[in-house]
């Protein structure tokens, strides 16, 4: 159950997907929105106390990527995309634009429910970001100030390039993050989309933190989009 009382905003056309959606929602205890296109859901963000969205892409207005870049130009409310295509280039792209996550249709409220528990647990890790000095998931542990990792509470050495990977999927926990985003993090804007470089990295550091690297436990790869680091 919800123990905040989170204000969901539920953006999609087909109604009987929305009523199963704003079901599955109140009866886990939050509370919801509908809008059953793109501009009545810009307009719900804007004057209404929204926590989280669950957008779909296919809206009858405008495409719901459109809705994803013009919130992001001004607020950086959690954006759950529900769609039904299923190209990894789709997902990539609602990924790069902004959002936090990406479900794809057909779908069970169990999973539905599970990805806005993550989305939400990092929303307000987001609001406590200026105090957090520390990550911590399982056995492994980042100090920030001190730039060290540790696993079962023995000091792991990471070179400067695995430290920043390891930093940049914490500080995302719970979320997919492009290969495309690391790659303009770690190597710049200008590196191209060679992933080659990017697999050697995560390999060599998955051999230091992960116990059995081709079952890794805590940096999961989301195939053809990128990686995410689990947060419980």
């Amino acid at each position: 159950m919800s123990n905040y009382n989170e204000c969901i905003l539920i953006v999609e056309d087909d109604a009987q997907i929305r009523n199963f959606i704003k079901y599955s929602l109140e009866k886990d205890g939050y509370k919801s929105l509908i809008a059953s296109n793109a501009q009545v859901a810009l307009n719900l963000i804007v004057s209404e106390q929204i926590d989280l969205v669950l957008l779909d892409l296919g809206l009858p207005d405008f495409d719901g990527m459109e809705v994803i870049k013009k919130v992001r130009e001004w607020s950086e409310i959690p954006i759950i995309v529900i769609s039904a295509r299923d190209q990894d280039k789709e997902k990539v792209a609602a990924l790069d634009e902004g959002a936090d996550d990406y479900i794809t249709k057909p779908f069970s409220a169990t999973e539905l429910l599970a990805r806005i528990r993550v989305a939400i647990r990092h929303l307000y890790k987001q609001g406590m970001k200026d105090i957090q000095t520390t990550f911590s998931v399982g056995d492994l542990k980042l100090d920030y100030d001190k730039h060290l990792v540790y696993l079962e509470n023995m000091k792991i050495h990471m070179t400067p390039m695995q430290y920043n990977l390891l930093v940049i999927l914490a500080k995302n926990a719970g979320k997919v993050i492009t290969t495309g985003f690391i790659l303009k993090e770690i190597w710049g804007a200008n590196y191209g989309s060679d992933t080659q470089a990017l697999r050697a990295l995560m390999a060599g550091m998955r051999r230091k933190i992960e116990k059995i690297p081709s079952k890794p436990r805590y940096i999961i790869t989301e195939v053809g989009v990128g990686y995410r680091m689990v947060d419980e």
